[in-house]
């Protein structure tokens, strides 16, 4: 694979001066919420508001669907403000996709629904050994999240919809192999470089630090010594598992369910086949295609009258190189293991029975079926601790927010206290010392309930916060129970922190000197330089050079060559860099000339698609009214 290209992305991009597709293509495929209470104007599209309330709504799917797709992921990096203004623009964008698609009739038929519901892995889940989808559980998974299934087909409808309207743009980016090629070449320049980093530690021998110069750099600079604004938190979760902890299931009910999910626990029928693959090619005439099921339909009227030379005429005739060897012998296999024509054939034959011709995308099939394995039928009993946590769940599901609604009223109501919240629905209250607003792994790094934490009311009057939402199915809230607020340290308990800050800044500022000297005497007698020896870099070879100081070098002007570069790096010193010459690069082998000009090409299709939706932008005077974050201001 094309790794180095795949690896720079990031910089090549720049190189081209174009962006990649937005993310709102790649996540997710809920609909814009219509709520209807007003609230404050965040954006507008087509002369349609945006509120607060529908962006924070949103966002918070946003989150939870990513949460869910990825538990490991650290929930503080989607409450970021630009975390959230990206959640902005992704409305924003969804809205215009919208409109383009109604202008463009760009409808979802039955047909396309199904076959995305099909690649959906939540919704394939969930289907019965024949197959078909487990409707109670499709309702009971989508009721968890606030939906019916109507509601969730609507909303897959009109993502397929928006989705349909950029991917022409994106599939269709084009660069001409010799753009390519120049645009590979320039990118994958390599230069041959000599360079050094004069480090700071090299010239703290020389830095005289006085008891004087400790204290005034301390009184100078008080706000790089202070304590950490921190607390002793006692805090409650309430989960489905907690709420599963306290439900006690009906024995009635149990049965239900062990008669209910007793196929789909206990594995579905798997059946044993051989089969003979006479294959087509892609693409073959209708002339080739006919012959070939002629031939295959010699071998069926010679396996019916001869149906004890199947193994015999499989290694034979058979050019399906896994099995031919094997007499066309398939081994077990459950349904979804097979291509759908293959599987309806095998699963509707008797044992010992053959089929007839059987068309697949591969070519023509003749199948054996030559045995049947059936699941044993697992007792009640001996099911019973695998059904009683399932079952616990779904109830917990349909109980949570009955059970939410008492949680978040008793600690507003009982606010001095969380233990009435935690004896009432029997939850654990747990607590944690010198918690920081960077927070903690697990419940508390969560952003908003660390907002909540801190918050003016909660450290003075130790008032429980209000129940937050982390997720899905999860609330929490906590009290402070002591507070220490930052505060500067005093110099007799940091001044040898001081004293190590102080002499690292004049050390630094001793190789910035050294450094800046040298370069201007090497630049004036380049003869005179003594640098390590010459080594090549390039993009995808950076040998161990700095991101930074690598841009660097291959950016400098060759016209007069050799080129000087001079970088200060504050503390980590100072790096000169004597640039020699351009090495042409080594011709890629052919994949991965083929590999560079696809990566090309769905950048400049990346770029048609990002025009498109500015264009959108200007026609439907689409803006946001808030201001962007910096980080998003300066990534837009």
């Amino acid at each position: 694979m094309f790794d180095s290209i795949r690896n720079h992305k990031k910089y090549l991009m720049g190189f081209l001066m174009i962006l990649i597709i937005p993310s709102f293509v790649l996540f997710g495929i809920e609909g814009y919420s219509r709520f209807n209470e007003g609230g404050q104007k965040v954006a507008q599209v087509a002369g349609q508001d945006i509120t607060q309330q529908e962006w924070d709504a949103a966002h918070q799917r946003y989150a939870d669907n990513l949460l869910a797709s990825s538990p490991n992921l650290d929930r503080r990096m989607l409450d970021t403000e630009a975390a959230r203004y990206a959640s902005l623009r992704r409305m924003v964008d969804e809205r215009l996709l919208a409109l383009a698609s109604q202008k463009e009739r760009l409808i979802t038929s039955d047909p396309r629904l199904a076959r995305e519901l099909q690649q959906n892995p939540a919704v394939a889940s969930l289907r019965k050994p024949d197959g078909t989808l487990d409707m109670d559980q499709y309702r009971q998974l989508l009721s968890a999240q606030g939906m019916t299934p109507e509601m969730f087909e609507s909303g897959m409808r009109a993502e397929i919809s928006r989705r349909q309207v950029l991917q022409g743009l994106s599939a269709s980016g084009f660069v001409a192999p010799a753009v390519s090629k120049a645009m590979g070449d320039a990118y994958f320049e390599r230069r041959e470089i000599q360079w050094q980093r004069l480090s700071p530690r090299d010239f703290e021998s020389r830095v005289k630090v006085t008891d004087a110069d400790v204290e005034q750099f301390y009184n100078a600079n008080k706000a790089l010594f202070q304590s950490t604004e921190q607390a002793d938190v006692e805090y409650v979760v309430l989960d489905l598992d907690a709420v599963a902890a306290g439900i006690t299931l009906n024995e009635a009910d149990l049965k239900a369910y062990y008669e209910q999910n007793l196929a789909r626990i206990a594995g579905g029928e798997q059946r044993r086949a051989s089969h003979i693959l006479l294959t087509v090619a892609a693409g073959a005439s209708a002339d080739d295609k006919a012959k070939v099921k002629t031939k295959a339909q010699a071998l069926l009227e010679q396996l019916r009258a001869a149906p004890g030379k199947f193994a015999e005429l499989a290694r034979a005739e058979s050019q399906d190189p896994g099995s031919a060897t094997q007499g066309g012998d398939l081994d077990f296999f459950a349904r979804g293991a097979m291509v759908k024509p293959f599987e309806d054939a095998a699963f509707a034959l008797e044992k010992g029975q053959i089929s007839d011709l059987v068309e697949s995308e591969f070519g023509f099939h003749i199948i054996q079926l030559t045995d049947i394995k059936s699941p044993p039928k697992r007792s009640f009993e001996s099911m019973r601790a695998e059904l009683e946590p399932e079952l616990k769940k779904q109830q917990a599901q349909r109980k949570f927010a009955e059970v939410a609604e008492q949680f978040s009223n008793t600690v507003y109501e009982q606010a001095d206290s969380l233990a009435p919240a935690a004896d009432k629905l029997k939850l654990k209250v747990q607590t944690v010392k010198g918690l920081t607003r960077q927070g903690q792994p697990g419940v508390l790094s969560n952003a908003k309930l660390l907002e909540a934490v801190f918050a003016a009311d909660s450290v003075q009057k130790k008032r429980n916060t209000e129940a937050v939402e982390l997720g899905a199915n999860q609330l929490a809230a906590a009290r402070v129970l002591q507070y220490a607020p930052a505060a500067t340290q005093p110099l007799e308990s940091v001044a040898a922190q001081v004293r190590t800050r102080l002499v690292a800044e004049r050390a630094a500022a001793l190789a910035k000197a050294d450094g800046e000297a040298k370069l201007a005497a090497w630049r004036a007698k380049p003869d005179d330089a003594q640098l390590p020896a010459a080594i090549t870099v390039s993009r995808d070879r950076s040998e161990g050079l700095p991101p930074k100081v690598l841009n660097a070098v291959l950016s400098a002007d060759l016209a007069a060559a050799p080129a000087w570069v001079g970088l200060d790096e504050g503390l980590g010193g100072f790096v000169i860099a004597k640039v020699i010459k351009s090495v042409p690069r080594v011709a890629p082998v052919p994949e991965m000339a083929r590999q560079e000009a696809q990566e090309l090409a769905e950048l400049w299709g990346g770029a048609e698609a990002m025009a498109y939706m500015a264009y959108l932008k200007s026609k439907y005077k689409a803006e946001i009214s808030v201001p962007a974050p910096k980080a998003a201001a300066s990534g837009s």
